[in-house]
């Protein structure tokens, strides 16, 4: 299930590509991200802080680049605890400038649940826009 949102934000998009663009800067503005390892051109690790205090790991691999318009990032599943929730999740950011200046930021999740979360899709697309909701306005907070 693919649920997006968008902001139109006052920054120029160079500004906002700067930022999501970057995935070291995840934990500037995306939701529950403590901090991101492992950085390179072809991935990334995030790092969450449970509300019990446990950190859980969720590694990223960058299936798309394109030079400042666009960035999709596959989470990689397999042998994780996420595993039990998502068959797939992926993650895209698409910038664009605005006619009279400012920058329209499109966050989408596509997300398909697995297990026993797949009966729970009217829960899981709330969390999603939540989710995204919360990332838009840090990242506008930042700008």
């Amino acid at each position: 299930m693919k649920v997006s949102r968008s902001r139109t934000v006052a920054a120029a998009p160079p500004d906002v590509w700067a930022i999501v663009g970057d995935p070291g800067q995840l934990a500037r503005w995306w939701p529950r991200v403590e901090r991101v390892e492992s950085v390179d051109a072809a991935g990334f690790t995030e790092v969450y802080k449970t509300t019990k205090g446990r950190t859980v790991r969720a590694d990223f691999r960058i299936a798309a680049l394109e030079d400042e318009q666009e960035i999709r990032v596959v989470q990689q599943l397999e042998g994780t605890p996420f595993e039990r929730i998502f068959s797939k999740a992926s993650k895209r950011c698409v910038v664009a400038p605005v006619e009279g200046g400012g920058t329209k930021l499109t966050v989408e999740l596509d997300q398909t649940p697995s297990g026993m979360a797949r009966f729970g899709g009217f829960m899981v697309r709330g969390a999603m826009r939540k989710q995204l909701d919360q990332g838009l306005d840090a990242l506008a907070e930042l700008l």
